[in-house]
């Protein structure tokens, strides 16, 4: 099956899994889980906006770091940016936080509430070069929207 279809598949499965639930945790954590299991990505997982910083939340894969400071690494520049940031190389992304020194490329997509404030962050780590392109970028940022209209909006 080819990553478009993939994408397709766990859109359904996520807006299936979010419908109605407003169990922030149990939501992520279970599209955490789908995302991780379709995809076979080497990290995934939430950061949320709290008391200033991204804090760790539900996430598959090895362990990760509890805070990142605002405009800090990958995530925390994605949440300034209040954009979505696909980094091929991690090593060459200045400022970049090695949770796992088994991270080799990135993408971070930032989750909005209704007034299009950044309250946290979806992070995704590869253990291979450039994995993420356009239909990672396009796909995984509707997914971050049905998330956050269920939760959020």
């Amino acid at each position: 099956m080819e990553k478009k279809e993939k994408y397709e598949l766990l859109l359904q499965q996520v807006e299936s899994l979010v419908d109605g639930e407003k169990n922030e945790v149990g939501v992520l954590a279970n599209v955490t889980a789908a995302i991780a299991e379709t995809m076979q990505f080497f990290w995934v997982g939430f950061y949320l906006v709290k008391n200033g910083e991204l804090t760790l939340g539900p996430f598959q894969g090895p362990v990760a770091c509890y805070h990142i400071g605002y405009g800090k690494g990958v995530c925390g520049a994605a949440w300034k940016q209040e954009s979505t940031l696909v980094v091929p190389d991690v090593e060459e992304f200045p400022g970049h936080i090695a949770c796992s020194s088994l991270s080799r490329s990135e993408i971070v997509v930032p989750l909005f509430n209704r007034s299009h404030e950044v309250v946290g962050v979806l992070d995704i780590d590869s253990k291979e070069l450039a994995t993420f392109d356009e239909t990672d970028k396009v796909f995984l940022e509707r997914l971050c929207a049905i998330v956050a209209k269920s939760l959020y909006c």
